[in-house]
């Protein structure tokens, strides 16, 4: 079964983007290529309780397990040993990250306290997208009463395009809540 956020890409957000910015052909259109989930734990992914918690959130909240980040070197003023656990990934690709995308924007992120939209600015000069969450509680997956320690997550966005401005536009059509230029 194709998910929703996918099957309107593909017949209507396509479209109404070749012709916005003439493209010859569908292929030039900007693309989700993935969606990389990162949950940094720092000091906690030497403690096995908290490491297997944030593991099982996290898979609860991609459908998919993470693997486990090392550290690469040791640096004393950051308390880190090389080769031991810094934090966890996921990597995202076709159906479920349309899902997870859809889940994001329609109901994790309304359910952020204070929310005014994200920044639009956070793009990279290839057009990727990099948002950060402090609370990864605000996904209905995850049980509120059996965490912990609450976690931040940073969520990526990688999207083929051929500028920012092409990115942007496939975000939007996307329904992104972005923020407005007067309310920053």
């Amino acid at each position: 079964m194709i998910p929703r956020l996918k099957e309107l890409y593909i017949k209507q957000i396509i479209p109404e983007l070749k012709e916005k910015f003439g493209f010859k052909n569908t292929y030039m259109s900007p693309k989700l290529q993935k969606v990389v989930l990162n949950m940094g734990l720092g000091v906690d992914g030497n403690d096995q309780k908290i490491l297997k918690a944030c593991e099982e959130d996290l898979a609860k909240i991609t459908g998919q397990k993470p693997i486990i980040t090392k550290f690469k070197k040791s640096i004393s003023n950051f308390k880190t040993r090389k080769n031991t656990n810094a934090g966890l990934k996921v990597t995202l690709r076709e159906n479920k990250m349309y899902e997870f995308i859809d889940r994001l924007v329609n109901i994790a992120l309304p359910r952020i306290k204070d929310f005014r939209g994200l920044s639009p600015k956070a793009f990279d000069k290839f057009g990727n997208y990099t948002l950060g969450i402090k609370e990864h509680i605000i996904f209905p997956e995850v049980n509120f009463d059996k965490v912990d320690k609450i976690k931040g997550l940073d969520i990526t966005i990688v999207i083929s395009s051929i500028n920012t401005n092409h990115s942007i536009a496939l975000l939007n059509k996307l329904n992104f809540p972005f923020m407005n230029e007067r309310n920053n």
